[in-house]
């Protein structure tokens, strides 16, 4: 395979049919989630919606009814800046297998004071890495019982310029809302290239996929009231900025295809196709700092000790 692009043929309308399969989609009820998960509802999948509020998960539950006529959609509360939490979310899925999760949730703080999780860790990463990170341990079981599931972790264009600092993980020292935000989605990418890794070295039937939704704007995502309304004006002014940028509904493509693409392989990255930033998905060079194993295994012994996890049930 070409190491930039797939050699099967995809189409963002008509992806392949996913009929019996289960799709778990945190922060499935806003933003690129929501599209994700309409997107993978009308293969015929059954797609649970994780959010830490069950009133906006019926919204986007209904929304997605309304334009997916039969989907099989349904939500679980999943709040992962709550650690102790989780095994009982996951419990509380009901199934006895888990296809693929799409690790989309996210904090972002614009210009606001440092805030911690009630475990003491920095908001954004302690919710979009840490989260994700011990959510991973309690899914592994469902996952592993699938015949080939797919975790596939939703970073972010922003991280392609970011470093992490491993002895300030959680931003103590040095505090900036933008770049503790990047960061932590880098951090959540390390995980996902090195999950792979590890998945790999066991044997398990489970790929880790890393996507990124590139540039994606509200102002140019076509309205699904009440999940999202966009005005006429919003949408004229955005109008020049469509020529380099796009929607949420197309930020969602490279995680739909990460998920459902036969073609597509664990340790793999798949962004937008014009400069990472818009168009149908594709798959990138995994970058080189991503690359960089003496990082990857840092975070993720980091990420053990401050989750608490146990090492044994995700592999290494």
């Amino acid at each position: 395979m070409s190491p930039v692009s797939s050699t099967s043929s995809w189409s963002v309308q008509r992806p392949p049919g996913a009929d019996g399969r289960v799709f778990l989609v945190t922060g499935g009820n806003a933003g690129i989630g929501y599209f994700v998960a309409e997107q993978l509802s009308a293969t015929g999948a059954t797609v649970v919606l994780g959010s830490r509020n069950p009133a906006r998960a019926e919204a986007a539950m209904a929304s997605i009814r309304a334009r997916v006529p039969g989907s099989r959609v349904r939500s679980v509360r999943l709040d992962l800046a709550d650690l102790p939490s989780l095994e009982a979310a996951v419990e509380s899925l009901g199934a006895g297998r888990l296809d693929a999760v799409i690790h989309n949730a996210g904090v972002a703080l614009d210009d606001l004071p440092r805030e911690e999780t009630g475990d003491g860790h920095e908001l954004m990463f302690g919710t979009n890495h840490l989260g994700h990170f011990a959510l991973t341990q309690w899914l592994m079981p469902l996952l592993s019982a699938a015949p080939a599931a797919r975790v596939v972790t939703v970073g972010s264009f922003a991280a392609k310029s970011e470093r992490l600092d491993l002895d300030d993980l959680q931003s103590r020292k040095d505090y900036r809302p933008k770049r503790t935000y990047g960061r932590s989605k880098l951090a959540q990418m390390y995980f996902g290239v090195e999950l792979d890794r590890r998945l790999r070295a066991v044997g398990s039937t489970v790929a880790s996929v890393v996507v990124h939704p590139g540039g994606a704007l509200d102002s140019l995502t076509p309205s699904r009231p009440p999940v999202h309304v966009r005005t006429n004006g919003a949408r004229l002014r955005a109008a020049p900025a469509a020529l380099l940028v796009q929607g949420k509904h197309a930020g969602a493509w490279p995680a739909v295809r990460a998920v459902l693409d036969p073609a597509v392989r664990g340790g793999q990255l798949w962004g937008p196709r014009v400069f990472g930033l818009r168009g149908e998905p594709r798959r990138e060079p995994v970058w080189n700092h991503l690359a960089d194993t003496s990082v990857s295994a840092r975070l993720w012994d980091a990420s053990h000790d401050l989750t608490g996890t146990d090492p044994s049930t995700i592999p290494g």
